[in-house]
């Protein structure tokens, strides 16, 4: 299929959004739409959100390839993560591309992640085409959309070739797109004719020799490494000898043992692919994202892609917690380092270093979610580890002390705002705007310290009864706001190692609300609950109750427990203070003291306060 496509018959795009504004769902429309299912195929919802976690967390976390074919042209569609925290991905597909489909929500407008997404594309030099998506919901405001959508072009410095974008108002969920309110609803041919007209031809050469940069990794069972990428110059053969140009300039020879072009959710196997089009490369799997594939009469590398830097950092660890290696299946410092430095391979915004200690690893990432992804992907596969408490990796620029800034922006009921704005006063957070939202809600935009924003989630669905919505990007860095405190209550910590029986737990929930459930396995420094009052205190939730020979059978009355409140790994991560940890195993999500024993915890703790006097 490629061998016969010049460039005047391809065009490469990436679909950017915020978060849950209808991506990967109007992907699936134009996949459906552009006849690459059968009739009679059982179509499944967000075909592209491929691993568990995007399906479970109704979010993109890889960007992924796909392909349809329209009135001949071919079209390559990449669809890129809507989270900041996965930046590192959307930097990487925007090299393959030559425009971008920017979705928004005709309700929401632009939000922050629209905002960081847009930023990468306009700095690209890539075409937008305008999505107001949603367009059929009864609350939606396209023609405000379309102005907010407009001054936000000019915020980020739009040139007047990326100011002249087509808008287009879609409802994915329906099946249809529009260039105006008055016409039909029919179809998505708008949308695709508009990528067609729009849209340049993939700038390469087809007649110089092969060059390729390779932006993304994919890994098969049988094939082993797929390098994707698009390809800059030239041509490639199956069989063909190649050289691999790593970022330093040194070179490994090489051998394309098969070549794949997209269709559809397909990847199909071609003699050859030409310069302009999308294509998965075998063969090479001593290759990393970033290289240059290249003739091997004319290594010419292309420039790397060059991603921003992480922006919080953890410690990840061995367990070594009197429950270790129970449950998981690696849980040695040498399993943990592999799959560590494993992980950079593919994610390109990630830093790991080893410390002093070999046990221990201090891993950055771009934010919480970037890190607790990794994490949760790490249980799953069979790791024990344990991890601290996030710390934001500062810097000193022009000889003043920064700290990373993030725009946050918080959709609340008007009778939720005071504690909210209360609660962000606390964490340095400066109000920018204030506006309705529709309703009785209103919208706030903050610029906060990303240290701040660490445990703020939890705190703020409670204070909205789950009614609020916060979103938030990387703004940048700005000079060191001073001392923060984001907890303001202590642990409840178990005095004894043994199982949790009611009644020890009903004594215990007294103090405070209980993280576990009756017939829970702990041990002496677990934190089993968050205390009322602003010091750790010991609970024996093992104590049963004494029995005596004059009680008769049945008469004490019913113990009945309240709800526990069960963390869930990013509330854990979120909760935990310096001085504890998160124990992460295939079955089990435990808080812990970094100390555990009371004596020896209690002697750290004055000296550590003698030494601040």
């Amino acid at each position: 299929m490629s061998v016969s496509l010049s460039n005047e018959q391809i065009r490469n795009i990436a679909i950017i959004a915020h978060v849950d504004h209808g991506k990967t769902t109007l992907v699936d429309c134009l996949l459906n739409q552009s006849g690459m299912f059968h009739e009679n195929a059982a179509l499944v919802e967000r075909v592209m959100d491929s691993i568990d976690l995007e399906r479970e967390r109704g979010i993109t976390i890889l960007a992924k390839n796909t392909a349809v074919v329209y009135k001949g042209i071919k079209i390559n569609i990449v669809d890129t993560p809507g989270h900041a925290d996965f930046g590192g991905e959307v930097e990487r597909a925007l090299s393959m591309v030559n425009g971008v489909l920017l979705i928004i929500d005709a309700s929401e407008g632009p939000m922050s992640q629209t905002k960081f997404v847009l930023s990468k594309a306009l700095q690209a030099n890539l075409q937008p085409l305008v999505v107001i998506n949603k367009a059929d919901r009864p609350n939606a405001r396209p023609e405000e959309v379309l102005n907010e959508v407009i001054d936000l072009f000019f915020e980020l410095g739009a040139n007047d070739q990326q100011l002249d974008f087509p808008v287009l108002y879609t409802s994915a969920k329906e099946g249809w797109a529009v260039r105006n309110w008055t016409d039909q609803q029919s179809s998505m041919e708008p949308l695709f004719e508009s990528v067609i007209n729009y849209v340049n031809p993939p700038d390469s050469d087809p007649d110089g020799p092969f060059q390729m940069l390779v932006s993304n990794l994919e890994h098969d069972n049988y094939l082993g490494k797929y390098a994707i990428g698009m390809i800059k110059r030239g041509s490639v053969n199956h069989g063909e000898q190649v050289v691999i140009i790593h970022p330093d300039g040194t070179m490994t020879k090489g051998k394309t043992a098969g070549i794949f072009a997209y269709s559809g959710l397909k990847k199909v196997e071609v003699e050859k692919a030409v310069a302009g089009d999308v294509v998965a490369i075998v063969g090479l799997d001593d290759i990393n994202i970033g290289e240059t594939i290249a003739d091997p009469n004319h290594p010419e590398q292309l420039p790397v892609i060059s991603v921003d830097e992480p922006t919080l950092a953890m410690t990840f660890m061995v367990n070594n917690s009197p429950f270790a290696g129970l449950e998981g299946d690696y849980v040695t410092s040498r399993k943990l380092r592999e799959r560590l430095f494993k992980e950079l391979n593919a994610n390109v915004s990630l830093r790991v270093e080893e410390t002093a200690s070999p046990d221990q690893f201090k891993v950055s990432g771009r934010g919480e979610l970037h890190l607790t992804i990794l994490i949760e992907n790490m249980r799953r596969e069979g790791y024990e580890l344990q991890v601290s408490k996030p710390e934001v990796i500062y810097k000193t620029i022009d000889g003043v002390l920064s700290e990373p800034m993030e725009y946050l922006i918080i959709h609340i009921p008007e009778d939720a705002q005071g504690v909210v704005m209360e609660k962000m006063g606390r964490r340095k957070g400066e109000l920018i705007n204030m506006a309705p939202a529709g309703g009785t809600d209103i919208r706030l935009d903050y610029m906060v310290p990303a240290r701040g924003l660490v445990g703020f989630r939890s705190e703020f669905l409670t204070e909205t009864r789950g009614r609020g919505v916060m979103n938030y990007s990387f703004h940048g860095y700005q000079p060191y706001k001073g001392e923060i405190q984001t907890r303001f209550k202590a642990s409840l910590i178990a005095w004894e190692t043994g199982e949790a029986v009611t009644y020890g737990l009903f004594q215990a929930e007294e103090r405070g609300t209980l993280f576990i459930e009756p017939g829970t396995r702990v041990y002496e420094g677990m934190v089993v609950g968050v205390n009322s009052r602003d010091r750790d205190v010991e609970v024996n939730v093992c104590k049963r109750k004494h029995l005596t020979n004059v009680r008769a059978s049945g008469s004490d009355d019913t113990v009945r427990l309240k709800e526990p409140r069960l963390l869930s790994l990013e509330e854990a991560i979120e909760f935990i203070a310096d001085d504890e940890l998160v124990e992460v195993t295939p079955k089990s999500i435990r808080l812990r003291k970094k100390i555990l024993n009371k004596g020896e915890r209690d002697r750290h703790n004055k000296q550590v306060s003698l030494q601040k006097k």
